[in-house]
């Protein structure tokens, strides 16, 4: 990947009154080395980030992402975040993104090992090509994820609904759904209720309504889905939140995983049985979701 950008920043505290931050900031070099050896964010992968998709200069959906870094910032119990310094960084990333499509990824770790402050860093990269996924779709395989949909609130020390480094598992799981034939993977709960994917919401269609799976298993409270979610809304179609069983994913009348990059994927087979793939309606949510939104 041919890194377009990179930004250190030295975190304010989030009651930080400042309306500018450029002193914050320092621009490197992308391509060269700026993380210590005592990093924790590479040790034990002990932070949190997002990622921002932008189109032809504009990063989509800057206010719900910065809202759900301060989310994963509490649940982490890392200082909060200056949201005013966050969006300036975001600001300076995003005009160096050029046309196109590209990523804008914020990253806020623990910091140095026994160190007194958090690390924070800022990147541009080239988005990869999605156009295949967009129309042609794609097949998912259901893995368990290891919990029982209950467990959130019995152990949020595991950090569910976070969004966190820690992804080696969600990697693990994409790696597992390919040796079986499918290009991603749906997780399950324990008991058998549907999640998410391992980097996308899932949105299912029963007829005029369109379903995602309560936020109540650890799921990470999609961007994109909920963009998503206020478009349908607005084109008069239903919404809504479900404890959904696996027997809903293998009926939906379609089904898409959705995210802030790749944008809506419609899901093609689900463990080799074939759903149905709405064309049209992929097109214009991607039509929509490629739109600059703020």
């Amino acid at each position: 990947m041919a890194w377009l950008f990179a930004l250190m920043i030295d975190p304010a505290a989030s009651d930080d009154v400042r309306m500018h931050f450029a002193d914050t900031f320092a621009e490197i070099d992308p391509s060269a080395p700026a993380l210590t050896v005592g990093e924790l964010s590479t040790q034990r992968g002990d932070g949190i980030f997002e990622s921002i998709g932008v189109v032809d200069g504009h990063a989509q959906e800057v206010e719900p992402h910065l809202a759900r870094l301060a989310h994963s910032a509490e649940i982490c119990e890392l200082p909060a975040p200056n949201l005013t310094q966050w969006r300036e960084a975001i600001r300076r990333a995003q005009a160096a993104s050029g046309e196109g499509e590209a990523v804008i990824k914020l990253i806020l770790s623990r910091g140095v090992e026994h160190g007194p402050t958090p690390t924070a860093w800022v990147t541009v990269a080239p988005a990869a090509d999605f156009s295949k996924p967009r129309t042609e779709g794609v097949a998912v395989a259901v893995l368990d994820r290891g919990y029982s949909i209950d467990l959130p609130g019995r152990a949020p020390w595991l950090l569910l609904g976070a969004k966190t480094l820690s992804y080696a598992v969600n990697m693990a799981a994409i790696r597992e759904a390919k040796r079986r034939g499918a290009d991603d993977a749906v997780f399950v709960s324990s008991d058998g209720f549907v999640l998410e994917a391992p980097t996308a919401s899932l949105i299912i269609r029963r007829g005029d309504t369109f379903v995602t799976p309560a936020p109540n298993g650890g799921i990470l409270h999609g961007t994109t889905q909920l963009s998503l979610f206020d478009h349908l809304a607005e084109q008069g179609f239903e919404t809504a939140y479900e404890t959904l069983p696996v027997s809903a994913l293998h009926e939906a009348h379609a089904a898409w995983l959705v995210s802030s990059v790749r944008l809506a994927a419609p899901i093609t087979a689900v463990d080799g049985r074939p759903l149905p793939l709405d064309a049209e309606l992929t097109a214009s949510f991607n039509q929509y979701l490629l739109s600059p939104r703020d």
